[in-house]
C-alpha cells in the first residue's frame, strides 16, 4: 500500500498542486505528510503547521457555534430567527424555483433556527445556476474565497433581504448561503463579533492557537499562496500579505477561517469526545453534536441542491454519508470540503479524522482527484 505521503506527492509531481498537507488520525495514532512547497516555484517548503485557507471547512465550526448559544438558553432550535436578524422577518418566495422574481408568495411561516443550521431557510445556491432567484444571489452571496469582497455584515443582511427565497423554510436543502446567515446569527444574538464568540468559546479552550479570520504578520512565513487554475496553469489567486491581512468588514461563517490541519484536528477530535476537551471541559452536549453530525434531510428536500451533495445527507454545518456511492463514503462520516482545495472530516463509529489542505481552488463542486485519492486512502 502506498504511504499517504506517496498519494499526495504524486500531485506534486504531476504539477497538479505545488504542496499540500494531509493528516489522518484513528484515535491516537496521526499519520501527518506535509509535501511540495507553500508557493508555486518556490524552496519553501510544506510544513504540518503550514497555514491555508480553510474555506468552507469552516462552516462546521459556525454550526458549533449556534449549537452553544441554544445550549445557552439565547434562542431556541426552533425559534424564529427574526428577533436577531428582523431583516429576514417576513420573507417572500418566488412561487416555484423556476419562477421569475416578481412572481412570489409569503413565506408560509418564519424561518427557524433550525432551518439555518440545517441549510433548509430557503437561501441558497441550488444545482440550476440558471434559476432566476439564483442567478439573483450572485451579487449578494459573493464567493467565500475572497473575504474583502463582503460588505458589512448589516449592509450584507439588506442586500439578502431584497431577494426572495427560492424555496418555502424547511422545503429544500440549499448550499452556502444558510451558514452566512448562522455567522451573522451568532454575532447578533451574542452580542460579539463572531471571531471573538469563536476565540472564547472554541479556539482558546481546544488549543486552536493558529486559526482566525486574519493571519497576523508575525504567521504569515507559514501561510501558504492561494491558486486558480488558468489557461497558462496555476494563476496566484491571493498571497500571504493579501486577504487575510486585514480583519474583513464581515467575518464569513461559510468560510473565512484560515489555520492549520492540527487545529481542525482539534476541533474533530472535540466531535469525537461528544463535546468534551481532552481535559474533560463541556463546550458542547452530546446531543448537540449528535444533531451536528445526523442527516436532517429527506431526498426530496436534497433533490434541488443535490450537485453538492453527491447523493449524501446533510446535518448542521456539513454533510452526513448515508450511501455507499465511493469506496470513502461511510455511512455516518461527517465533514465538508472547501473551495480553496481543502477536506475535513470525521467517521464517529471508528474515530477516524481525515483532513487535507492543498492552495489550489477547486472550481467545481465534484471534488478534485487529490481529493478523492486522499480520501480512498483514508477509507
Amino acid at each position: 500500500m502506498s504511504t499517504l505521503r506517496e498519494v499526495l506527492q504524486a500531485h506534486v509531481d504531476s504539477g497538479g498542486v505545488p504542496g499540500a498537507v494531509g493528516l489522518i488520525a484513528r484515535g491516537d495514532r496521526v499519520e501527518t505528510a506535509a509535501v511540495g512547497s507553500a508557493h508555486a516555484g518556490s524552496t519553501v517548503a510544506m510544513t504540518p503547521d503550514s497555514l491555508f485557507r480553510w474555506a468552507s471547512i469552516t462552516k462546521p465550526l459556525t454550526a458549533a457555534a449556534v449549537l452553544m448559544l441554544v445550549e445557552d438558553g439565547v434562542f431556541g432550535l426552533h425559534d424564529p430567527i427574526a428577533p436577531w436578524l428582523p431583516e429576514l422577518t417576513h420573507p417572500r418566495v418566488v412561487r416555484t424555483p423556476g419562477s421569475p422574481l416578481d412572481e412570489v408568495v409569503p413565506a408560509h411561516r418564519p424561518i427557524s433556527v433550525f432551518d439555518l443550521l440545517t441549510s433548509r431557510a430557503g437561501y441558497g445556491w441550488a444545482s440550476d445556476f440558471e434559476l432566476p432567484a439564483v442567478r439573483a444571489l450572485f451579487p449578494v452571496q459573493r464567493d467565500g474565497r475572497e473575504p474583502q469582497s463582503y460588505p458589512a455584515m448589516d449592509d450584507w443582511l439588506a442586500e439578502l433581504a431584497a431577494l426572495p427565497l427560492l424555496t418555502q423554510p424547511g422545503t429544500a436543502w440549499l448550499y452556502d448561503t444558510c451558514s452566512t446567515l448562522q455567522g451573522a446569527l451568532v454575532a447578533r444574538a451574542s452580542g460579539r463579533a463572531l471571531p471573538e464568540f469563536l476565540a472564547e468559546r472554541l479556539f482558546e479552550p481546544l488549543g486552536m492557537a493558529d486559526t482566525g479570520f486574519t493571519v497576523p504578520a508575525a504567521k504569515r512565513d507559514r501561510f501558504t499562496s492561494y491558486y486558480r487554475r488558468g489557461d497558462a496553469g496555476l494563476e496566484l489567486a491571493d498571497a500571504p500579505d493579501g486577504q487575510w491581512s486585514t480583519a474583513p468588514a464581515f467575518p464569513l461563517g461559510h468560510g473565512g477561517l484560515a489555520g492549520t490541519a492540527g487545529d481542525w484536528l482539534r476541533f474533530a477530535r472535540l466531535l469525537l469526545a461528544e463535546g468534551l476537551t481532552p481535559d474533560g471541559r463541556k463546550l458542547l452536549s452530546a446531543n448537540a453534536v449528535r444533531l451536528m453530525t445526523t442527516d436532517h434531510t429527506t431526498a426530496t428536500q436534497r433533490a434541488l441542491g443535490d450537485l453538492f451533495l453527491e447523493g449524501q445527507g446533510w446535518g448542521c454545518g456539513g454533510s452526513v454519508d448515508i450511501e455507499r456511492r465511493d469506496p470513502w463514503n461511510t455511512p455516518g462520516r461527517y465533514g465538508w470540503v472547501g473551495g480553496t482545495g481543502t477536506s475535513a472530516h470525521i467517521v464517529p463509529a471508528t474515530g477516524t479524522v481525515a483532513i487535507l489542505l492543498t492552495q489550489v481552488a477547486a472550481d467545481s463542486p465534484v471534488p478534485e482527484q487529490i481529493m478523492r485519492d486522499f480520501w480512498l486512502y483514508a477509507a
